[in-house]
């Protein structure tokens, strides 16, 4: 908690909102177009295949695209610079990225567990985030069940990786669902404006 910014209440309820609203629907509309991607082109690979060109490079954007939104999210929500948590993240952003470009030279098996650990993490991060900013900005239930859901999910696929049967279809799931939350959050944050709003 290093944010000591003093900002008149009318500012930080109205204006923080809206900018997490504006990213989180370019979340929403980036996951869904790559989950539709990688469904698409990658659907019939399996753990023993080595991913195609076009599979590799999706799975090394993801995870670089998590460290831009990163970047963006503080400026965005008007709070400032990217604190020690968002530094973390961006780091094991970065890490994952390095990794998955030596991964995609392997097999699914290991380009799966390298994100599954990722989502694991990065759902940690996010948990905590959230639960933290509940207080200052408000309607963060879906980014905290985002973060929970992304903590099971990445263990799943990093535990299931080595299956003969599992493929990327699994990645390209779990990003819908983060659009999905995404989604929602959007939605909370309106209400919550509207509320702030009609309140002021």
């Amino acid at each position: 908690m290093t944010h000591t910014t003093v900002t008149p209440p009318t500012t930080t309820t109205t204006a923080t909102p809206s900018g997490l609203r504006s990213l989180y629907l370019i979340r929403v509309a980036f996951s869904l177009f790559w989950a539709a991607l990688v469904f698409t082109t990658s659907a019939s690979l399996v753990s023993t295949d080595r991913p195609t060109v076009i599979a590799a490079v999706l799975l090394i954007i993801y995870p670089l695209w998590d460290v831009i939104a990163t970047l963006l999210e503080p400026r965005m929500a008007g709070t400032g610079s990217t604190d020690r948590v968002g530094t973390i993240n961006v780091a094991l952003g970065l890490a994952t990225t390095a990794g998955m470009i030596i991964a995609v030279f392997s097999t699914i098996k290991t380009a799966l567990l390298v994100f599954g650990i990722w989502a694991l993490l990065s759902g940690a991060i996010q948990l905590a985030v959230a639960i933290r900013r509940r207080r200052a900005v408000g309607a963060q239930w879906p980014m905290i069940i985002s973060g929970g859901q992304s903590v099971l999910a990445g263990a799943t696929v990093a535990a299931t990786s080595a299956s003969a049967t599992s493929g990327l279809s699994t990645v390209a799931g779990y990003a819908a669902f983060g659009a999905f939350w995404f989604l929602v959050s959007v939605v909370t944050l309106s209400i919550r404006g509207r509320r702030v709003g009609l309140g002021a």
